[in-house]
């Protein structure tokens, strides 16, 4: 068969020139769109699947894309050869991309298979704790010591005191130790003293409250600048709040926020409606159902609420039947924008686990969505949240991303023996964060993350480098200025996770919120680089730091001293002190202690988490 390839698709791939794809993002749902409906699963038309990467290789060469058939026929531009036979044909850049894709080899993620989706277990599964193995009590010990057997992965010495104690207090608490603070801690001889010094910053609720609000903010969408909560921009805020500093049981939590009984637990649900009908696929009730299957269950219905997804199993269907469980009546269906005259009563994602009634209330069915979320046959309810506080301090996920929570994780056996701890103690977050931060794992040496490093190819050998963020290095340099009075006369200042969004606050990550944020990017970005060095914000808070300093009346020798002291928990080196007396002088003006603040806060030392 002589299949001609036109001029117009040549010069499209002139015109989108080869670079790299990445399988799950450009041709997983390209080939599920444009192939999977005729050849995938078990009865694949035309004796061709694309099933396996094997099973392409019938018409894929890998690094051929001129001898694979596969491009040959969407490339066609004979009508009755080209591929696919019905719909729209490929445009020019999805040919690109396929041509590209097998050119640089054919990538394909390991175990991966268009015959089905994995969708994992709903129900908590019950794992035996590994025993005791050198030493190693802590029950994530006790998981990954046959972990990094398996792995060969040989594992380092902790960290020192004061790479641990900064660690802990910016994760627990979101604010460095102060050096009376570490100076304690390195003088404690006591072995338990990692144990203790966990304890008492988890026991204080003011400061555990203004550190993690930033983490249920950015997920419920809660700007304190855009009245998005039901005319009143404080109720969720103060309702957010209070739970914190309750430690309110993490089921409780939930339930309150999906079936409310006061003005202030309704503001999450009721603050949907302040983005309106963006398009018939976006009314308030589908970004309800988004926002809620993705916060509580880690689970992406975005793509589901236009059209069946690409990207998993998940339907048109599901989708508007769980939103409707949002609406006052059944919705109607719309499939791409455009109606289809059906309407679709209100169900659950999971159905399995029990029924919400079509014909109640919409009280009285977000009061079942509530009961049935918070279950204990729904260990994914669990899951969801421990591999986003595992996240949090480990910079990434047992599972990734943490909102497609079908991946396989890296260790399922710690991530059910966890999420399992976790609903049998109440769900007490503070208790699972303890256990987490209480770790030989916790303490490991950083590694440097591996940009879009695939699920498959992790290992963990200890927690992620993180850079701070925007609230965590604000917050740390409103510190800095503070500590020039002495102890008994230092004021208390707003944090940052309280505060209005600046744009400081945005450049350094800090989302606008007009969407649900379960993780912020790590990535440095050369607008940060340029904000930090010349921003006009960043030039006001770094002179009010240097002015108290200032006119705190030290030396010269005492202001380096105490400067790097409270800024890296340790004394200048010999090189450090001379560079640094260099730029303040004999007589340090304010003008020059803001200089050495700036340098000093400009340092990796001091932006990230080793």
């Amino acid at each position: 068969m002589a299949v001609r390839v036109s001029l117009a698709i040549i010069l499209a791939i002139a015109v989108f020139p080869a670079q790299a794809v990445d399988f799950k993002k450009d041709i997983q749902p390209l080939l599920k769109n444009k192939c999977s409906r005729c050849h995938s699963g078990h009865e694949a038309k035309g004796e061709f699947s694309i099933n396996t990467r094997n099973t392409m290789l019938k018409a894929a060469k890998p690094g051929n894309s001129a001898g694979s058939l596969l491009f040959q026929l969407i490339a066609s531009k004979d009508p009755d050869e080209r591929m696919p036979s019905k719909g729209e044909p490929l445009t020019p850049k999805q040919i690109a991309l396929i041509k590209t894709w097998i050119d640089e080899g054919l990538a394909w993620p390991r175990g991966y298979s268009f015959a089905e989706w994995r969708k994992a277990p709903l129900a908590p599964r019950v794992v035996k704790l590994p025993s005791v193995k050198n030493g190693l009590k802590n029950p994530v010990d006790r998981f990954l010591q046959s972990y990094f057997d398996k792995k060969g992965v040989k594992q380092k010495k902790p960290v020192d005191d004061r790479t641990f104690l900064r660690r802990a207090y910016l994760d627990l608490i979101g604010l460095p130790p102060t050096p009376e603070q570490y100076r304690s801690f390195a003088e404690d001889k006591d072995l338990a003293k990692y144990e203790k010094v966990v304890d008492t910053l988890l026991a204080n609720d003011e400061h555990y409250m203004q550190h993690w609000i930033s983490f249920w903010n950015d997920a419920f969408r809660n700007s304190y600048t855009r009245q998005y909560h039901g005319g009143n921009k404080y109720r969720l805020t103060n309702w957010l709040k209070a739970s914190l500093k309750a430690n309110k049981p993490y089921d409780q939590f939930a339930h309150e926020l999906l079936s409310p009984n006061s003005g202030e637990q309704a503001a999450f649900i009721d603050g949907i409606k302040w983005r309106g009908t963006v398009n018939s696929s976006q009314v308030v009730e589908m970004q309800a159902a988004q926002n809620v299957a993705q916060v509580f269950l880690g689970l992406n219905l975005k793509c589901a609420s236009c059209h069946d997804s690409f990207i998993n199993d998940w339907t048109l269907d599901q989708s508007y039947a769980f939103a409707s469980v949002f609406a006052n009546a059944p919705m109607e269906k719309h499939r791409c924008d455009k109606p289809t005259g059906n309407k679709v009563a209100a169900a659950f994602v999971y159905p399995e686990l029990g029924k919400v009634d079509p014909k109640a209330s919409r009280k009285m069915r977000l009061n079942q969505l509530a009961d049935l979320m918070t279950k204990k046959e729904n260990g994914r309810f669990s899951r969801v949240i421990i591999n986003r506080i595992w996240a949090s301090f480990f910079g990434r996920g047992l599972v990734e991303p943490v909102d497609e929570m079908d991946n396989h994780p890296w260790n399922s056996d710690l991530l059910d023996w966890l999420a399992r701890d976790f609903a049998a103690n109440g769900h007490d977050l503070k208790h699972t964060m303890g256990i987490l931060t209480t770790s030989q794992a916790y303490r490991l040496p950083t590694v440097e993350p591996v940009p879009n490093q695939k699920a498959e190819d992790f290992t963990f050998k200890g927690p992620l480098t993180k850079r701070l963020r925007a609230e965590q290095l604000l917050d740390g340099l409103a510190q800095l200025g503070e500590a020039a009075a002495p102890p008994a006369k230092r004021p208390a200042f707003q944090r940052h996770g309280l505060r209005n969004l600046d744009r400081l606050m945005r450049i350094l990550g800090r989302p606008k919120r007009d969407q649900v944020a379960t993780s912020r990017d790590n990535r440095p970005t050369t607008l940060q680089a340029l904000e930090l060095s010349n921003g006009d914000i960043m030039h006001k808070v770094v002179q009010n730091v240097g002015a108290k300093w200032a006119s705190s009346k030290r030396t010269s020798d005492q202001l380096i001293e105490d400067l790097f002291q409270n800024a890296f928990l340790r004394k200048p080196t010999q090189d450090e002190k001379m560079a640094a007396a260099g730029l303040l002088g004999e007589k340090p003006s304010a003008a020059n202690v803001a200089d050495l603040v700036w340098v000093l806060v400009l340092q990796p030392e001091f932006q990230l988490l080793y």
